[in-house]
Order: structure tokens, then sequence, then C-alpha cells
């Protein structure tokens, strides 16, 4: 049986963009380059957007999951190693500034805080293991995430200085019980709006918000969490790198972007909503006499649950330097839950259909979610879907392997282990993704 040859990664670079970078982050809302009846995805939109789904897969894959491990919650590589760890395409490209890490507090919801409810909420959350990660159970810290700036290879390629927040998406099972936190929640008193009334009426998904906000427990701490800040939430982090971030290349043509998967994109909706409802993105003024340019702010966001309600969507389209792209997979029930009270707030939405992909296997939504949901099957579907009524077709060269990353959705004719991804089985090529070794596979 022949085996198809691993491809190259995309490739996104100064030199063979023919669309301008302020167009593939929505300046223009993404018109002419979504797929319609006429001509499918641009290329190079359908390379960002790779581009950045990588960026969001390496949140998952720096995450210490094993929850017999004292370091459990803690990022298994350090600033330097993420990217490259992860596989992401071009990691030469950006430099991770700083680890996010998102506490989720079950103590109060959905049970009272007697000490009966709060047992059965320990025998819920714990699972048995040989050792005892520090913090209560019930009120744990974990790595989410990361901010990472361009480096100067970076803007080469990238036409301009680019601030990323990446946010993983649901690992652990304190936030599952927090995505099913579904009453709507303030966004002016727990984002610090209420002095304006614009946001007096936008509420958001609770769940989300207090993942987004709840602040770390001390006694969570733990040796291995790098950067983490005591007292602090993922929001106050990102929005402090942020900050800082913008004020150091304040002379420079920047772009703040916001991505992230499933729980992921929807603190990327808050966060990417959130700087700029702060003005994070203004850069301060090297001179009174010279006008500074707001920076604009960008969610790529992939198979995200519905975030806020109507009012959330109206303050959130009121900001012009605002822009969400919602990639969503034709059979992925996630991005349409909840199903009442709350709607998607992206400017622009792509839909993809994995099912077209002759690679895959076809399941249902019910039976099989995760064929749908899961993140590296979006990517390969952004590199080679072409819309409705066209043949699937991989135009952007991406190993077909990485669709059984962590499901196994491959067909059998490619000869790739399921949930292939542990460390002892990924290697980095130096000019592309993580690839599977298939040790005693030899090509024909």
């Amino acid at each position: 049986m022949a085996h198809t040859a691993p491809m190259s990664s995309p490739k996104v670079g100064a030199g063979s963009i023919a669309t301008p970078w302020q167009k593939l982050q929505g300046s223009e809302s993404w018109e002419g380059l979504l797929p319609s009846s006429e001509h499918p995805l641009d290329a190079d939109l359908r390379a960002s957007l790779i581009a950045y789904g990588e960026l969001a897969e390496a949140a998952y894959d720096g995450l210490n999951a094993d929850e017999s491990s004292l370091d459990a919650g803690s990022p298994l590589y350090g600033h330097a190693g993420l990217l490259v760890a992860s596989g992401v395409s071009h990691p030469e490209h950006y430099n991770v500034t700083k680890f996010l890490y998102a506490t989720c507090d079950l103590r109060e919801w959905p049970w009272s805080a007697s000490e009966s409810t709060r047992s059965v909420g320990k025998a819920l959350f714990v699972q048995p293991a040989k050792v005892t990660r520090a913090g209560p159970p019930c009120w744990e810290t974990n790595w989410i995430g990361y901010v990472a700036v361009a480096t100067e290879k970076g803007v080469e390629a990238l036409g301009r200085r680019d601030i990323v927040v990446a946010w993983r998406g649901t690992v652990q099972a304190s936030e599952k019980w927090q995505d099913a936190a579904f009453p709507p929640a303030s966004v002016a008193q727990r984002l610090d709006l209420s002095a304006d009334d614009k946001f007096a009426d936008a509420n958001v998904y609770s769940g989300f918000l207090s993942v987004y906000t709840t602040k770390n427990p001390r006694q969570n701490y733990r040796k291995s969490q790098i950067d983490i800040v005591l007292d602090t939430s993922a929001r106050d982090e990102a929005l402090k790198e942020v900050r800082n971030l913008v004020e150091a290349y304040k002379s420079e043509e920047m772009s703040i972007t916001v991505t992230g998967h499933s729980l992921g994109a929807s603190l990327a909706t808050l966060n990417a909503f959130d700087i700029v409802a702060h003005g994070i993105n203004v850069p301060p003024a090297s001179s009174k006499l010279i006008p500074t340019p707001l920076c604009p702010v960008t969610a790529i966001l992939f198979a995200s649950p519905r975030v806020g309600d109507d009012n959330f969507r109206r303050v959130f389209a009121s900001f012009p330097h605002l822009r969400a792209l919602h990639v969503k997979n034709e059979n992925d029930a996630v991005t349409s839950l909840p199903p009442v009270y709350y709607v998607d707030a992206a400017t622009a939405t792509l839909l993809i259909d994995t099912n077209r992909s002759p690679y895959l296997r076809h399941g249902t939504p019910l039976l099989t979610p995760i064929w749908y949901h899961n993140l590296q099957c979006y990517l390969h579907g952004l590199a080679g879907d072409q819309g409705a009524g066209r043949h699937f077709k991989l135009v952007v060269d991406r190993d077909v392997a990485l669709v059984n990353k962590s499901t196994d959705r491959l067909k059998d004719e490619y000869p790739v282990p399921a949930n292939w991804w542990v460390t002892t089985n990924s290697t980095y090529k130096g000019k592309g993704v993580a690839r599977f070794k298939l040790d005693n596979f030899r090509e024909e």
C-alpha cells in the first residue's frame, strides 16, 4: 500500500501574500475572501487561518493533563520550547512572552456551599490517583494558553508586528462543569464597564466568563506553573501582557489576534472584546502632535459555542476596530449551543464540511461528535474544503496523519494509529508540523 508522503506546511510570507494583511484580519469583514458560488476560500486567508489554528493547538499540546501528576495543570514546556514541541509550522515567527492560567471555582455551583454537597462535588470531580495535586479539587487553576509576539522574522513574513493571545478548549473536569454553567452574567459588572450605559444590558454565558475572570487561589500554587501570578485571573494577566507589548512596539504597525478552539474560542471572544472595550489596543502617544492609530483586534474562532445575547452581539459590533471570524464545521453541534437565548457574535462565518474529505470516515454528530469538533479535523477541512458543490482538494500541503493526532477518523487505508500524540511519537522536522513516526513503515 502506497503511503502519502508528509506534506509541507502552509507558507505565509510577505513575498507570497497577494492579499493585504489588513483584509486577512477582517478590515473589510472578509468580503470577497470567503467562499461563494463564484470562487473557493481565498488562498492567503486559508493559510492564515491554518497558521492561527496551529497556534491554538499549541495551547492544548502544552498542557500537563495527567491528573495523577503533582504537576497536573502546568505547562509541559517553557516559553522557548512550546511552539516547536507542538509542531507549529513557523515557530520562528513568534516569541512566547507569557503563560496564562485559568481558575475554575466550583464550590458554589451548582450546589450550595454546605459541607455535604461539597463532598458530593469532590466525589464527582476527583478520580483515584497515586498522588494528590495541590489545591482543593473543586477550586483549581490550570494552564490555559499564552501570549506571543511576532519576531523580526515574523514581522517580515506577516507584514506587521502581530500580538497573539491563544486559548485552549476544555480539558479538565472542572472546566467541563463550567461549560455547563449557562445562566447569563452581566458584562458591565464582571468586565468593569458599569460606567458606560451602552454595556448595561449585555450578558454573556456565566461559565465562560467565570473561567476568564476568576482569580486563582494562593493554595493552588505549584512551582511547575511557570509565570503564574497569585491572586490574579486569566483576564488580568492577558490584558496586562497585551498592554505591555502594545507599549513596547507603539512605533510599529501592529495587529492583535486572539484565537482559540471550543471553550478557548469563547474566551477569545471575551478577551478580544475586553481589549477593545478598555482601549488596550490604543498605543500610548509618543507625541501630543502625532495621533496614535488604533491597533486592529481580530478574533479567529474555531468551533465556538454561543457566548452572549443579542445585546452583547450589538456592543461587540459597535467597535469598528474589532472583528471576529468564526470557522464552523457543518456537523459540529457545539457551535449551536446553547440552543436558546445566546447568539453568535462573530462578524463573519466560514462554514466548512469535513464530510467532503475523501480521507475521513463519516460518522454522525450524535455518535461521533468529536470527529466534527476536533481542532485537527477543522484544520484538515480548512486545508482542502473548496465549498459546497466542489470536490475536496488539499490545496495546502498538510500531513493527513495529523487528523488522528487525538481522534480515530482517518480511513483504514491510511496507516496512522488513532490518538498517536504523545511526546515519544512526535517529532519536529524543522519546516512543518509534528509528524507521526511510522517506525516500522517503509514507503513504497
